[in-house]
């Protein structure tokens, strides 16, 4: 749009340049004619022919000079009206283009700051999930220890440290929470096997 814009702008200066050009030949035209009989009349009242003639033509070519002047002044003043409209709507067709920009980078930063307001609820929602006690000792943890732990958590990003080491732990809420949900199912199946087999023993 900016381009195409540009391009008309121009268009229209040229052809403003054009008429302006055309005009002054114009009344360049008109004022040789009137000084071809001015000369003319000049020779007829020297040769003895009567003034009120020749006086009656020099009045002919001046008004007809004058009127030729005034249609061009004319034609340069509606020229100049065509390419003052043409660059205001050039203007106003850049000054919307610049707000539909300004709002979308509005709805972009919005939708940005969206996201960003959900990745720390769900930042939050894994610490939370995590505990302190778990923290403390990824935190303490070699690295290799670190990987293994988190791996089990199903973490991928780095975020927690103890001032040294850097401790992955930021990854989705729902594979943490499911890593989470499944280790605690074990752990109840666990503990149903060994009642039940105390309960069998105690049978025996």
């Amino acid at each position: 749009v900016r381009h195409e814009a540009e391009r008309l702008e121009q268009e229209a200066r040229g052809r403003l340049e054009r008429q302006k050009i055309e005009d002054e030949t114009a009344a360049e035209e008109v004022r040789r004619t009137l000084l071809e009989t001015r000369v003319q009349l000049a020779a007829l009242e020297s040769t003895g022919q009567a003034t009120a003639e020749a006086q009656s033509r020099a009045d002919a070519a001046r008004i007809e000079g004058q009127s030729a002047v005034e249609l061009a002044k004319l034609h340069a003043e509606a020229g100049e009206i065509d390419a003052d409209a043409e660059l205001e709507r050039l203007r106003k067709a850049r000054e919307a283009e610049l707000e539909f920009m300004r709002q979308k980078d509005s709805l972009k930063i919005a939708q940005l700051n969206e996201e960003m307001k959900i990745e720390v609820t769900r930042f939050t929602s894994m610490v939370s999930a995590i505990g302190p006690d778990n923290l403390r000792q990824i935190a303490k943890a070699g690295p290799e220890h670190n990987l293994r732990m988190l791996s089990a958590l199903g973490l991928q990003s780095t975020l927690i440290t103890d001032g040294t080491t850097p401790v992955n732990l930021l990854s989705t809420a729902h594979g943490l929470i499911g890593q989470l949900t499944r280790q605690s199912g074990e752990t109840d199946k666990e503990d149903h096997r060994s009642r039940a087999l105390s309960d069998d023993g105690a049978s025996a």
